[in-house]
């Protein structure tokens, strides 16, 4: 974020560290040895969350214990994740301000619906929020490590985004990451 950032009014503080991928996991695993459970057992349960949405792809164990050496995670299986954690996205962001304020929690749903990121809603309020402040897409992207104009414009009609670059993206916007979330059934 640039230093005129916050200068301009937003809720996001500057200097704020990234989504801590390794602590996610470090989180997941402590559960998982906590309980007793297998890797196969943890993806088992984060897919039985949404076992009544057939067209939602299976969480692999190796996707799970594969996260550590990643430096992007697809951003919906982090969702999943977070879920079955019972966390915030915010509560990985070192030093964050708000990690469980009101309004961060993510949403409990059965298993016929399941959490994906609204990456339409999330493309409109980066859109309207670089026209109040008068910003091009390249000033945007300078302001966020790890964009690129296209790839905040790609966002409108883009279905997929990774984690820890989503959330620098939410930061930046200074809003709580469930706010670009919505709840899928096919």
């Amino acid at each position: 974020m640039g230093a005129d950032r916050t200068a301009r009014g937003s809720a996001a503080p500057a200097g704020l560290a990234d989504f801590d991928l390794a602590a996610l996991h470090r989180a997941m695993d402590g559960q998982r040895a906590a309980r007793g459970l297998t890797w196969q057992r943890v993806a088992r349960e984060i897919n039985n969350t949404f076992e009544g949405v057939k067209t939602a792809r299976p969480v692999a164990a190796s996707t799970l214990t594969g996260m550590p050496s990643r430096t992007s995670v697809e951003g919906n299986v982090v969702l999943l994740v977070l879920r079955w954690l019972d966390r915030t996205p915010e509560s990985f962001i070192p030093n964050h301000p708000a990690p469980t304020a009101p309004g961060t929690a993510l949403p409990r749903l059965p298993p016929d619906r399941i959490l994906r990121w609204d990456l339409q809603a999330l493309f409109a309020t980066t859109d309207a929020q670089r026209r109040q402040h008068g910003l091009t897409w390249k000033q945007v992207a300078d302001e966020i490590e790890g964009f690129t104009p296209g790839m905040l414009t790609g966002l409108a009609k883009a279905r997929h985004t990774g984690f820890p670059q989503v959330m620098r993206l939410v930061t930046w916007l200074g809003q709580p990451a469930v706010s670009f979330t919505a709840e899928r059934s096919r």
